[in-house]
């Protein structure tokens, strides 16, 4: 491989090994850690493990070796069992890297990226589920869940692009100005039919270079108004404003200019309202799920490090401080590309980083469990802690169980289907377009959608970072309350040196462990876990001495 290759940078030569920890020399140095007195052995531990974060983009260069950082977390990534598959939508990298070792070899890898919207176990937990907001509502109403609710309503149509809308000619006729203020139920039922024509011609002509991603935050090909005018996106803005003329108008006949708590009680009350008010809920929810959300894609240790449980330190940096901050600085300026595709132009949305989502790989996981920090050591109040909070198992159903190839061909067989493609892996045609495409073409196959069932089911684990959580992922709160608010590289240290007490310092005593530890090796011939396993090159070669 490339990146296996030696060349010379600096004063010597460097190759992606050059990034890997010799398990014997770190073995060795921890025996000579064990052979301290107690109190000195936390010291003799950061002087030869002291993890730090970086975050990189597609150039950045490492300065130990010249290597891309983006060529060197996909190397460690391909040792990993499963598959990367990359996410629509936000992905931040990230590399741990240790600076007690020469040319600072890599502790471990991570990413986050915009999250499942849909987890009902999450949703619950964290009581933004639309039920879980409803019956909040009808036992404890206030007046400012009226404000609120008014307040989504208003702000989804002030970002609704409806020009066009009002530019059709009298035999399309579809909205007049006065009927986008008063809207009649006809005007909404139009409204309806005029999303769903534009859906089927989506899907009968998806165009999707009318639908390329935003690039530097900003929107790569035409302008956001020609995005809003593709089929894709007149469908979605007909479907959504006749939804907020109903909602608008439905709680116009309930609350007042200035809502009270027993309108509002009696709003909630009214069986009639449930939908309506649902609708709302999840408008609030979009609005903040893929930008105040995330989940960890990947995350774990690098051998040698595995040993000594790194990957609960790659874990407890996934929700540092610093790695908030380094997404508020990536995100902060960008713009929102479904948001601006309804309304037209540009809408950038806060990059404020509040929880956290993951799940185990297989079953129970070993590396999230029990995995917290008092909050205290990142100069947060007495009581609070980061930690991987269990929040239940997820449904034993999703598309890992179906092959690249068997993705293909039913790719090719709704493409020739009468009905046409439906999912086209344009961002903005809906979520988990995968799952929807296989379940698209099992229908289409005669197969029951059962075969979605994989029967792995995985823990959930959620990670809070603001005390005001739900409040602030609904709109209710302007601004997020952080628990943690010792920032940048100073919390990274802290969470380092919480890792070194609570899981090095135990392993530091363990034979097995340091035996494990100096089983990786860089003495040629190099056998490290670090290094890529790659297949024979010719594997359809018969080899006439095997029997």
């Amino acid at each position: 491989a490339d990146q296996e290759r030696r060349r010379l940078f600096g004063d010597g030569f460097v190759s992606i090994f050059s990034l890997f920890r010799d398990g014997r020399e770190l073995a060795s140095r921890l025996r000579e850690v064990r052979s301290m007195p107690s109190a000195e052995q936390a010291d003799g531990l950061a002087a030869i493990t002291d993890p730090y974060l970086v975050f990189f983009d597609e150039t950045d260069l490492c300065p130990h070796t010249g290597l891309r950082l983006m060529d060197v977390w996909r190397y460690f990534r391909h040792t990993w069992a499963n598959q990367y598959t990359s996410v629509p939508g936000r992905t931040m990298m990230f590399l741990v890297r240790d600076r007690a070792a020469p040319r600072h070899p890599v502790v471990g890898i991570g990413s986050i990226s915009s999250p499942i919207v849909q987890i009902r176990e999450r949703d619950i937990w964290i009581g933004w589920h639309p039920e879980s907001l409803l019956e909040e509502i009808q036992e404890r109403p206030t007046a400012k869940h009226g404000k609120w609710l008014k307040g989504i309503v208003g702000q989804a149509l002030d970002e609704l692009y409806v020009q066009d809308f009002l530019e059709e000619s009298d035999a399309d006729h579809l909205l007049t100005p006065s009927e986008l203020q008063d809207p009649t139920p006809d005007v909404i039922e139009r409204l309806r039919a005029h999303a769903r024509k534009h859906r089927e011609l989506h899907q009968q002509y998806p165009d999707q270079n009318e639908h390329k991603g935003v690039e530097g935050g900003r929107v790569a090909t035409g302008t956001w108004e020609d995005r809003a005018r593709s089929n894709l996106f007149i469908s979605k803005r007909a479907a959504a404003l006749a939804d907020l003329l109903e909602a608008r108008r439905d709680l116009a006949t309930h609350l007042g200019e200035r809502p009270t708590k027993d309108e509002v009680a009696a709003l909630a009350r009214d069986r009639s309202m449930q939908r309506t008010l649902l609708k709302v809920f999840r408008k609030a929810k979009a609005d903040r799920v893929g930008v105040a959300m995330a989940d960890i894609t990947v995350c774990g240790a690098i051998p040698p490090y595995g040993a000594l449980l790194g990957g609960k330190l790659v874990s407890l940096l996934a929700g540092s401080p610093e790695l908030v901050a380094a997404y508020r600085k990536r995100y902060s300026g960008a713009e929102s590309e479904i948001a601006s595709a309804m309304a037209g132009r540009a809408i950038k949305r806060p990059a404020e980083l509040v929880f956290l989502g993951t799940t185990s790989l297989y079953g129970r996981s070993a590396q999230y469990n029990r995995v917290r920090m008092p909050g205290e050591q990142l100069g947060g109040e007495p009581g609070t802690e980061l930690r991987f909070v269990p929040l239940g198992e997820s449904e034993a159903y999703g598309t890992s169980h179906f092959s690249a190839e068997t993705l293909r061909l039913f790719d090719a067989v709704l493409r020739r289907s009468e009905r046409g493609q439906r999912v086209n892996n344009i961002f903005g045609e809906g979520t988990s377009p995968k799952l929807r495409k296989v379940r698209d073409g099992l229908s289409h196959l005669g197969f029951p959608v059962a075969l979605l069932k994989h029967h792995r089911r995985r823990e959930l684990y959620g990670v809070p970072l603001a005390s005001n959580l739900k409040e602030y992922l609904i709109g209710m709160s302007p601004r997020p309350r952080y628990l943690f608010p010792r920032a940048g590289a100073e919390s990274t240290s802290a969470i380092s040196a919480w890792w070194r007490e609570r899981w090095v310092s135990k392993r530091l005593h363990s034979d097995q462990v340091l035996e494990s530890v100096e089983t990786h090796t860089l003495t040629s011939p190099i056998r490290h876990g670090a290094r890529i396993q790659l297949p024979p090159e010719h594997p359809d070669r018969l080899d006439p001495f095997n029997e």
